[in-house]
């Protein structure tokens, strides 16, 4: 298994308040790297091994999400969300974010 900042292809496509999921998974991520979280991905399992879960953790003080390729977007999308309402929110604060990213925080579980 290996981690990138970014595996092409690893992303599909489906609606979230008429935002397109890639659409949204690319703004938070974005966000959370503005906000001074390193966001990585972890490539899909390889045959035998168990597939990882996207999760927030810290790495040597640092804090870090890990996406899952193998989780759906919108798993992806939560752990975001959690992450950057838990732990950025004096970053977002003043900061325009768009009606559904707002929403979506607002609800989002704790990362």
């Amino acid at each position: 298994m290996s981690i990138s900042p970014w595996p092409a292809g690893s992303r599909r496509t489906a609606s979230f308040s008429g935002v397109e999921n890639t659409e949204l998974l690319d703004f938070l991520v974005d966000l959370a790297r503005e906000a001074g979280i390193d966001v990585r991905v972890l490539s899909r399992a390889g045959a035998g091994e168990v597939p990882p879960e996207s999760a927030v953790c810290r790495v040597r003080g640092s804090l870090w999400v890990i996406l899952s390729a193998s989780d759906l977007p919108e798993q992806r999308i939560a752990v975001l969300a959690g992450a950057l309402r838990e732990h950025a929110g004096e970053a977002l604060e003043g900061r325009y974010l768009p009606p559904a990213v707002r929403a979506l925080l607002e609800r989002a579980e704790p990362g």
